[in-house]
């Protein structure tokens, strides 16, 4: 099935020359993207329930599909994931016939549980989230992301942001995970899901989910694998540059989005208070660092630092590797949610960067005010700055 051009909001993924799996949460546009940036190519979407059989029933089929098609054009398999013995086809027609293939889905986590090789590296992998403020540009609207996270369909339809969340996890997680067999009993991932949306941003502690959720702690590693594999979360880990103090080890666990948070843990309906909003806040900033890694191919490693004695620093950057003969490079990031910046909250950053085992290459602060400042070497700015900033290359 082809498809005339849609008007959608550009967004900062560019599609590749070649073959490649663009995997994301349910949701966060990947299919309209498609749509977009290949509308002249062959459509195939498993959740087509007939397609969707006729494929299981005889993947050989697929040959058949594309077979009016020529060297280099391009095929779209929608939720490939329902269907990973259809990679075997795909391989053999990329290989044969030179098609190229968009494969695109809400995890990997069956392809791989199944054997699959993801095409033995003959296609690179892609993410794909919710928006980021700056494909929104002037519309971006940083309380209402803080309340309400960036799901395109919630910003397309704000007056209904709660009904549309509460929905999000009724269906497109609870109805998805029943249906791939993930989980043995629902009730326990339930409470579970609740707990882990009211630890958003926070450091976990398995042990003491496992006891709230009445759980035993080797099904609390496999509910957040879970959540990983699906990209519906991400672990934050603990830098841990070996200094003479004790560090964290603990990771953080940040939602992709603080929408679809605040559902999980069922706060749809209370207001959000600015300690919610402040790792609302986080969680953003942390989105747009992942999507900033992703569009720029980057790929830096992103952690954050905490010793025994309090001093944390939300993000670290690394931007190059410790050797024996150079220290390790980074960038320090604090998020503040707070319209005025106080001095002391730079006491973390100026720690870590008078370490002698440690090059810290700059110190930003991020806040909800309106103004920029430069302390000798750390410099404070807006959320708005600091993602135009971010996406220009400033930050790393």
């Amino acid at each position: 099935m082809r498809h005339g051009k849609i008007d959608v909001t550009p967004r900062l993924l560019r599609r590749p020359d070649h073959s490649f799996f663009l995997f994301g949460p349910r949701g966060t546009g990947k299919t309209t993207w498609l749509r977009q940036v290949f509308d002249n190519a062959l459509h195939l979407d498993l959740l087509d329930a007939s397609l969707h059989l006729e494929l299981s029933r005889d993947p050989h089929r697929l040959e058949a599909l594309t077979g009016s098609l020529g060297e280099d054009d391009w095929v779209v398999l929608d939720e490939i994931q329902k269907n990973p013995a259809l990679l075997d086809e795909v391989h053999r027609i990329m290989e044969n016939r030179r098609l190229r293939f968009a494969l695109c889905g809400s995890s990997a986590r069956k392809l791989k549980r199944g054997g699959i090789n993801l095409l033995a590296g003959r296609a690179v992998t892609l993410n794909m989230e919710g928006f980021s403020a700056r494909e929104q540009a002037d519309a971006f609207d940083l309380e209402y992301a803080m309340d309400w996270g960036q799901l395109p369909v919630v910003l397309r339809n704000r007056q209904l942001a709660p009904d549309i969340l509460a929905a999000y996890v009724d269906t497109y997680i609870k109805e998805e995970i029943r249906a791939e067999s993930l989980i043995r009993h629902e009730p326990p991932f339930l409470r579970f899901l609740a707990i882990a949306g009211q630890l958003n941003g926070q450091m976990i502690n398995a042990q003491s989910v496992a006891r709230d959720a009445g759980v035993a702690r080797s099904t609390v590693d496999n509910y957040f694998a879970i959540l990983t594999d699906t990209l519906l979360g991400h672990f934050l880990p603990a830098w841990r540059p070996g200094f003479k103090v004790r560090e964290s080890t603990r990771p953080k666990f940040f939602w992709f989005d603080p929408g679809v948070a605040r559902a999980a843990a069922g706060w749809l309906r209370d207001p959000a208070d600015r300690a919610w909003q402040g790792l609302a806040l986080e969680t953003l900033i942390y989105h747009e660092m992942r999507v900033f890694n992703e569009t720029s191919r980057k790929f830096r490693p992103i952690t954050y630092y905490r010793t025994a004695a309090g001093v944390e620093v939300d993000f670290i950057v690394e931007t190059g590797r410790r050797s024996s003969k150079a220290k390790p490079r980074i960038v320090a990031v604090e998020v503040k949610r707070s319209e005025a910046w106080r001095r002391e909250w730079e006491a973390p950053m100026r720690s870590l960067a008078a370490q002698q085992g440690v090059s810290v290459e700059k110190m930003i602060a991020v806040y909800t005010g309106s103004r920029s400042y430069r302390f000798d070497d750390l410099d404070v700015w807006p959320v708005e700055r600091f993602i135009h900033a971010l996406h220009d290359g400033e930050v790393f």
